[in-house]
C-alpha cells in the first residue's frame, strides 16, 4: 500500500514541505487548507504533480479543503496558523494559533486516528503540548520540528559567516523554539577546530543578539 503524507496549511512552509516530500518520494502528498484558499491549494499541488514526470517521480499530489481527502494518512504535518508580524515574538501568536491547532488536530484525528503528528505552528512547544492533549495520542506520535530546525539554521549561519561548508560544522542548539534557545558555542566546531578559530566571540555575540541578525531570526 502507498504511504500517505498530509500537510495542513498550504502556505510557504506547507508548500515547501510538499515539494521536498515529493522530491524524495516519501509518500503521496495531500495539501489541505481552508475553503477560501482551495483554488490556490489545488494549484500548488498541480504544479508539483506536473513536474513529477520530468523528474521521474512516482508520487501523487492532491490539493483540497476537505479533511476527508487526508483520511488514513501515515503522517500529518500541521503548519496551519498565523505568521509573526514585525515586532512580534512567537509567544504573541499563542491565542489565535491555539484555536486553529485545536480545530485542525480534532479533524485530523477523526480522519487519521493512527497517524503520526508533526507540528510546525508557532509557538512550537505550546502547540505540540496542545496537540498531545487534544489528540490523546501517545507521546511517541506527537512531534515538534524545532530542534533539528534550530540547529540547522545555526549551522547555516556559521557557514555563511565563516565561508565554510555546512558539512564541516558540528553544532547544537538547546532549549525551546523561541527567544530562550541556547547555541552551544563552546561545543561548536568547524572541521574539528573550535568555532572561535574562525569567528571572534565578539562577532558571535553581536550576531546572536543584534537586531535583524541571522541568529535572532531562528
Amino acid at each position: 500500500m502507498r504511504k500517505k503524507l498530509s500537510i495542513v496549511g498550504a502556505g510557504n512552509v506547507g508548500a515547501a514541505a510538499a515539494h521536498w516530500a515529493a522530491s524524495q518520494q516519501l509518500a503521496d502528498v495531500v495539501l489541505v487548507d481552508i475553503a477560501p484558499l482551495e483554488g490556490k491549494t489545488k494549484g500548488k499541488a498541480l504544479d508539483l504533480m506536473e513536474a513529477t514526470p520530468v523528474l521521474g517521480l512516482d508520487v501523487r499530489l492532491t490539493g483540497t479543503s476537505d479533511f476527508a481527502d487526508s483520511a488514513n494518512s501515515d503522517v500529518v504535518v500541521i503548519t496551519a496558523g498565523i505568521a509573526r508580524k514585525p515586532g512580534m515574538s512567537r509567544d504573541d501568536l499563542i491565542g489565535t494559533n491555539a484555536r486553529i491547532v485545536k480545530e485542525v488536530t480534532e479533524k485530523v484525528v477523526a480522519h487519521s486516528p493512527e497517524c503520526i503528528l508533526i507540528y510546525v505552528t508557532n509557538p512550537l512547544d505550546a502547540m505540540v503540548y496542545l496537540g498531545y492533549k487534544v489528540s490523546g495520542f501517545p507521546k511517541q506520535r506527537v512531534i515538534g520540528q524545532a530542534g533539528v530546525l534550530d540547529t540547522a539554521r545555526y549551522r547555516a549561519f556559521i557557514a555563511m559567516e565563516a565561508g565554510v561548508s555546512v558539512k564541516d560544522i558540528q553544532a547544537m542548539v538547546l532549549g525551546g523554539h523561541g527567544d530562550d534557545m541556547v547555541p552551544l558555542t563552546r561545543h561548536t566546531s568547524i572541521g574539528g577546530l573550535p568555532l572561535t578559530e574562525f569567528l571572534s566571540r565578539a562577532r558571535l555575540m553581536q550576531s546572536w543578539n543584534g537586531p535583524g541578525s541571522a541568529a535572532a531570526k531562528l
